[in-house]
């Protein structure tokens, strides 16, 4: 399963007069000369590999390389999706699609693992955020690109398949055989935890996870009615989705105001996205589970509910994916699509977590460790974008002399002996949350 989009978009127009449009022609005719004459290269280039490679070459398959090859210098989430992958990623949206069940990205030229998606083959097999895939049916895919890698993790249902393995802190490859299945991502699920307590479970967001939150929130009202006295929403290894459903997920708490903003190349290029007005639980205090592997959408609605004072988010850091990719077709889809980076998204405070991610107000880890956590993160990726805040907080700090502030705060671990098969983040969030039920808070950072 690849990224998906955060936004589509069809097409885009320029309408301009007068002098305007005399400035406008005479940067296009300059713009266009410059294309051609690198387009002439690119030919060249091509004309000659075709004709002198050692081996017979395919024209098709060169330009498709070359395009990824452009694409992928500007940053991990670009790229060109032939026909197949673009159909692909508007099933995978719709919520059913054949495969594993695991979001992947590169580094240098390793498919890594960003986390299995609940429930499906990959994580009954036993895969792990930042686990390395280095082999499929003991081939290497070391140095492929991640559209291919991703086509030969494909395949019909029960059609088994062993991945090669690399995890840190294990010295062998470890080699996993998983079963092929039709991938129903079921993106909301929800219990009751103990007597007054819901816990809502966010996986993904497709087209389907705004619906499912109603029913989530219907159910527990059927459950227990005015006995309902806060809300656990985890996002823990959601690895995001679609920019419209992080919106209404963020609606569901919040009572109107900014849920996110997202920003262009130009400076005046702002689009804002608000929530309704009424919540579906604004009289409940809320806590939110996240994790290194809650990215992009899900970090879009951490935020918001961090920013605005909504809820007190609890476990790590996350990935740091803040940015939004357009989705281009083709010639009406049929050569594919554009998958192109066009903008940053910002919290509404004007924080942007790219390649930092959101910190939680209560730092908790979910397993005990003698060293720091390693976590996953954009950062970390081919080529990501810097985040622009960071850049400008430490040029502005370069030049008054001060030191970076080195974050001194610890990780709450869990104790000696606690059990593996134990949820420690959630049972603390479980704590937390009622102690803000009995204090009659809203918020609380009390641990």
């Amino acid at each position: 399963m690849r990224y998906i989009s955060l936004v589509l978009v069809a097409a885009a127009g320029l309408l301009a007069g007068g002098v305007g449009l005399t400035f406008t022609m005479a940067s296009a005719e300059s713009g266009n000369r410059a294309t051609f004459q690198e387009l002439g290269l690119m030919g060249d280039i091509l004309n000659r590999v075709k004709a002198d490679y050692v081996t017979e070459t395919n024209g098709p398959e060169l330009v498709e390389a070359a395009i990824q090859g452009m694409l992928s210098s500007l940053d991990p989430h670009s790229s060109y999706l032939p026909p197949e992958s673009f159909r692909d990623m508007q099933v995978q949206s719709s919520g059913e699609y054949g495969g594993l069940g695991i979001e992947v990205a590169t580094e240098r030229g390793v498919v890594k693992v960003v986390s299995p998606i609940d429930d499906t083959p990959a994580q009954r097999a036993g895969i792990k955020p930042g686990d390395y895939i280095t082999g499929i049916n003991g081939k290497s895919i070391i140095g492929e690109s991640l559209d291919d890698s991703i086509d030969k993790m494909r395949g019909p249902a029960g059609a088994p398949i062993t991945l090669s393995i690399a995890r840190k802190g294990v010295d062998e490859p470890l080699e996993i055989e998983i079963v092929r299945a039709i991938i129903t991502v079921r993106s909301v699920t929800w219990r009751v935890e103990g007597d007054d307590l819901g816990y809502i479970r966010v996986a993904t967001f497709n087209e389907n996870t705004d619906d499912l939150l109603d029913k989530a929130f219907d159910g527990l009202k059927d459950k227990l009615g005015d006995n309902l006295r806060g809300i656990i929403l985890d996002l823990r290894n959601d690895p995001g989705g679609l920019l419209d459903q992080a919106i209404a997920v963020s609606d569901a708490f919040l009572d109107g105001g900014e849920v996110v903003s997202t920003r262009g190349r130009d400076p005046d290029d702002i689009e804002r996205y608000n929530a309704r007005r009424g919540s579906r639980v604004s009289n409940l205090p809320v806590v939110v589970l996240i994790n290194g592997g809650s990215a992009s959408a899900s970090e879009i609605v951490a935020g918001a509910l961090q920013d605005r004072k909504r809820a007190t988010l609890i476990g790590t850091t996350s990935f740091g994916k803040g940015s939004v990719q357009t989705v281009i077709p083709l010639n009406g889809g049929r050569n594919g699509a554009l998958r192109l980076t066009t903008a940053r998204y910002y919290t509404p405070s004007g924080r942007s977590i790219q390649a930092t991610g959101i910190k939680p107000d209560i730092e908790i880890a979910a397993e005990r460790r003698e060293k720091p956590v390693d976590r996953i993160s954009e950062a970390d990726l081919p080529h990501a974008l810097k985040n622009e805040l960071e850049l400008h907080k430490k040029e502005e700090a370069a030049k008054g002399g001060k030191a970076d502030e080195k974050d001194v705060s610890t990780i709450e671990m869990p104790p000696e002996g606690y059990p593996k098969d134990k949820d420690y983040q959630l049972e603390r969030a479980k704590e937390i949350l009622g102690k803000m039920v009995l204090s009659g808070k809203l918020l609380a950072n009390a641990g």
